[in-house]
């Protein structure tokens, strides 16, 4: 492990010791350090800011009242995503989202090499269409769309933060995006027009066997 990933693995479990002693400034301290992320996937899921502001108070009301249970030599992102899903999955079943969910660029799922500037409103558009596509899947589709796409992490990542197996990850997000293909196929909004999707970040060809 490099000496900037051992510090700041040294800082981290630093935190989590602080926190289980009932240091407030050690929360603090925690809560600032990811609050981004888990934020990022509450708003990709739900669409919705202030849903998911209620998402990230909760997933670190909880972390808190956990703290005994997080390991200083592990990093509680994979737990905190975790728990972060779970509540975004329940939240939705209780409610539509409001607004367009995952703030992704539509480039990533959508191929469009002729667009150039003139095309820029439609490709927002199109944009805004995959995006309301993605947020229509079902939730274990949807989830490792917003945690590949949208955190960007790699599959292995998002299988350790899922208890996943690799292969399982992979499937799931060929899948998605077959099914996210067969939704925006049926969608009027496109007219006719259709840009393949194309899953480009999946390593391995197996992926797309």
């Amino acid at each position: 492990m490099p000496d900037g990933d051992l510090l700041a693995a040294g800082a981290e479990g630093d935190l989590i010791r602080r926190m289980q002693q009932d240091d407030l400034d050690a929360f603090e301290a925690f809560f600032a350090r990811h609050r981004g992320p888990v934020f990022r996937v509450a708003i990709g899921l739900t669409g919705d800011r202030q849903l998911a502001e209620e998402i990230l108070q909760e997933t670190f009301t909880r972390a808190h009242q956990h703290r005994a249970t997080l390991r200083p030599d592990v990093s509680p992102m994979p737990w905190l995503h975790r728990v972060a899903l779970n509540l975004c999955y329940v939240a939705l079943c209780r409610r539509k989202p409001a607004v367009t969910p995952l703030d992704v660029n539509a480039h990533e799922i959508i191929r469009d090499p002729a667009a150039g500037p003139s095309e820029t409103a439609e490709r927002e558009e199109l944009g805004r269409i995959v995006r309301e596509g993605i947020a229509s899947l079902p939730p274990k589709y949807s989830g490792v769309l917003v945690l590949y796409y949208l955190q960007r992490m790699s599959l292995q990542e998002v299988a350790d933060t899922l208890g996943l197996q690799l292969g399982t990850v992979k499937s799931r997000v060929h899948h998605a995006l077959r099914l996210l293909r067969t939704a925006l196929e049926h969608d009027h909004r496109f007219s006719g027009v259709w840009a393949p999707i194309a899953d480009e970040r999946v390593d391995g060809a197996e992926a797309l066997a």
